[in-house]
């Protein structure tokens, strides 16, 4: 993929030891200590914007911010916004306006599929942006200079993207619990893209405190924006 033409996306989430996202029984798992807390702020300085699903938004009531000083004064330093912007992935393009989320000190756009009822922002949304397809969309997200993508969830956003191979990065925190259930990082009925299935480099593994593990795992051919 050239630069130029499309967006670099980086999935960041924290697992169990069994990969899962939530409890057997459903809910929040809040999963990842404080040294998982810095690692996604780290890949959320790397982002020009962060991807979430409509669904994890209903669920959480907020997305992720940058709370670490040096982060943020290294972002002021290279010119850019204290947060990347938040983009948030919706067919209907309604989310609650009581969630937290339109409270936060950030810049919110809308993709929404296709076709969108006006041109004009959702209530609440800075810009709206059709989503015709995925590869559209990101191409579309790179053209308004959001060439630096996190991908923060739910699985069911991360199954999308892999199915069509679109994922050049995992960040995957493990951490040191079982949890059993069904709510994998990727659904059970997950398609994964034939490409996608092999050939994952390790590019990063990191002991963090609290028995947690950082691993990063790159694509061949990624683009090497990542530090």
């Amino acid at each position: 993929m050239s630069p130029a033409a499309t967006a670099e996306l980086r999935l960041v989430l924290a697992v169990s030891l069994d990969g899962r996202l939530a409890p057997a029984e459903g809910g929040a798992a809040q999963l990842g200590g404080a040294a998982d807390r810095q690692v996604l702020e780290e890949a959320l300085a790397w982002a020009d914007a962060a991807l979430v699903g409509a669904e994890t938004l209903r669920r959480h009531g907020s997305t992720c911010l940058i709370h670490s000083p040096g982060l943020l004064a290294a972002r002021r330093c290279q010119g850019r916004a204290a947060q990347p912007i938040a983009i948030a992935v919706s067919r209907s393009g309604r989310l609650p306006a009581a969630l937290p989320f339109f409270r936060q000190p950030l810049e919110r756009w809308l993709l929404q599929a296709a076709p969108v009822p006006s041109e004009a922002p959702a209530e609440g949304f800075g810009r709206r942006l059709p989503m015709e397809s995925w590869p559209q969309a990101l191409a579309a997200l790179a053209a308004l200079g959001q060439r630096r993508i996190a991908v923060l969830g739910g699985a069911q956003l991360a199954a999308a993207l892999a199915a069509e191979d679109l994922l050049d990065e995992l960040q995957l925190t493990v951490c040191p619990r079982l949890l059993g259930g069904p709510h994998g990082w990727l659904p059970a009925d997950a398609c994964v893209a034939p490409g996608a299935r092999t050939g994952w480099r390790l590019v990063e593994h990191r002991a963090l405190p609290g028995e947690e593990l950082l691993l990063r795992w790159r694509r061949p051919g990624a683009q090497g924006v990542t530090s």
